[in-house]
């Protein structure tokens, strides 16, 4: 079984991102990946796996019922998936992402003294969010 999670790690925003404050995804009447995810983390930051936010995603978007959860976030895992250093939003949006010591994740934003700290961890690993340029 693969895994998106990470331990005691960093991922702050890309190199590329277009802007300097974070900024909340936009509301959409079909909600965004990136919305999503960040309505997740926001509202329950280190509550949940990077794995728990990806799945629980992909499982409102595709309209997953209750009683398959189990056999399909064992199919969806069967493969190796995009990790949150692809997330939106690190990419666009302007928030890091700190997993700590459980896996669990919180959303901070790149203004932010908090931020600045997780970033200049030594005990933290350091990984940038993927850039959306080449």
């Amino acid at each position: 079984m693969h895994t998106t999670n990470s331990v005691n790690t960093f991922s702050s925003v890309a190199d590329d991102c277009p802007t300097d404050v974070a900024v909340v995804p936009p509301e959409r009447p079909e909600p965004t990946v990136a919305r999503l995810q960040y309505e997740m983390i926001a509202e329950n930051p280190y509550r949940y796996t990077s794995d728990d936010v990806i799945f629980a995603v992909h499982a409102r978007r595709k309209g997953i019922q209750p009683a398959e959860m189990e056999v399909r976030r064992a199919e969806f895992f069967s493969r190796g998936q995009a990790c949150l250093r692809s997330s939106p939003l690190g990419k666009r949006y302007g928030w890091g992402i700190h997993h700590d010591a459980e896996s669990r994740v919180a959303l901070h934003p790149r203004e932010s003294d908090t931020y600045r700290q997780l970033s200049e961890d030594p005990a933290l690993r350091q990984v940038k969010a993927m850039r959306s340029t080449r």
